[in-house]
């Protein structure tokens, strides 16, 4: 799946089972492999490195968990997350 970064931003998260998880506030990128990591649900900008921690455990859903990314982020509720 291509999309543009530019695109995700605001866009809404769901489950597949209707859930809205949220919207789309940052993005975590692992520049070495060239992809996304993560989307936030909240903005990072945190104070302390827990704070930041915090944000990434609680707040936040890995792109591997993206089925659809289109009008809205359309996401698996399923626990394991294929790895690559």
């Amino acid at each position: 799946m291509t999309v543009r970064l530019s695109e995700l931003f605001g866009k809404e998260i769901y489950t597949v089972d209707g859930e809205r998880r949220g919207k789309v506030f940052d993005l975590v990128i692992n520049l070495e492999k060239g992809r996304i990591e993560t989307i936030t649900t909240e903005p990072l900008k945190a104070s302390s490195k827990a704070e930041a921690r915090k944000i990434i455990t609680e707040k936040s859903i890995p792109y591997a968990k993206v089925i659809s990314a289109k009008d809205i982020i359309l996401i698996s509720t399923r626990q394991e997350v294929a790895k690559e």
